[in-house]
């Protein structure tokens, strides 16, 4: 009689669904694991990313700050520069005006101690300006009838502590007066060496600039007449008084054929520097 064995019921179902339920949950285990380094990939790729452009925000935004501030302290420094530039040229300006101020403060005493020492009556005046209708050639100064100038009287200069001729008043006004300088052309003033004494007639040749040529000295003088001779007026005429310094011999011309020599001087006064006069009258201290 055969034996049948008999199997129980549900044994290989249980084994099958033991395994089935163990690969699930692997799976869902494996499927678990592999979401959140999905999940955790995709988070560090955002905060890399948002990392990125927050860095980019804040260095575009610190580029700006800075510009403008760059831009602020350089216009700062445009009117720091401007502020000191002006102070600058203010302190030049009144180094200037000092040095003036000094140099006018020597020329003014060396002006009043020539007029304390002068022996004769004079007045002070000032070059203001020249005379347009005699091309120039005239000098105004800012002294009339007013204070006693009149015409012919002679005008003097005090330079580098020499007493020079200028020339003599040929117009006056209230208070202004024309004066016709030496080197005019209409001008003669009656002179002599200081010392071979020979006399001659002083001429001007139309210019501040060109020589004063001195005529109709004796031709036997030309032996006694040097370069840089001192030359001086006479006296004779009356309108200069005698001694007042006219130039100095710089050119000497004569002719055998002929009876009288002339030379060239260079003006006692320098033109170009002229801003006081003294006009003179007679003897006497002025008092």
């Amino acid at each position: 009689m055969a034996i049948k064995e008999k199997r129980r019921p549900g044994t290989r179902f249980g084994l099958t669904s033991y395994v089935f339920a163990a690969l699930v949950v692997g799976s869902f285990s494996l499927l678990l694991i592999s979401t959140r380094s999905f999940v955790a990939d995709i988070k560090d790729m955002g905060l890399s990313l948002f990392s990125g452009v927050r860095g980019g925000i804040y260095e575009a935004g610190s580029l700006v700050s800075r510009t403008v501030l760059s831009i602020r302290e350089l216009a700062s420094l445009r009117r720091e520069y401007a502020e000191l530039a002006g102070r600058l040229a203010r302190y030049e300006q009144l180094e200037r005006t000092a040095a003036e101020i000094r140099q006018e403060n020597i020329r003014l005493r060396e002006q009043l101690n020539f007029s304390q020492s002068a022996s004769y009556l004079h007045i002070p005046a000032e070059i203001i300006g020249g005379d347009p209708d005699n091309l120039f050639s005239a000098l105004v100064i800012n002294k009339g009838r007013h204070a006693g100038v009149e015409n012919n009287m002679p005008v003097i200069a005090w330079q580098n502590g020499v007493q020079g001729l200028v020339g003599k008043v040929v117009q006056t006004g209230q208070f202004e007066s024309l004066v016709m300088p030496v080197y005019d052309v209409s001008s003669f003033v009656s002179s002599r060496f200081s010392v071979s004494r020979y006399d001659g007639i002083v001429e001007g040749q139309g210019g501040a600039d060109a020589p004063l040529r001195m005529r109709f000295i004796r031709k036997r003088a030309r032996e006694e007449i040097s370069f840089g001779d001192l030359v001086v007026t006479n006296g004779t005429g009356g309108v200069y008084p005698v001694g007042i310094t006219v130039g100095r011999v710089n050119a000497i011309y004569y002719q055998d054929y002929e009876i009288s020599m002339e030379v060239d001087l260079e003006s006692a006064v320098d033109f170009s520097r002229l801003e006081y006069v003294f006009v003179i009258g007679g003897e006497g201290r002025d008092g």
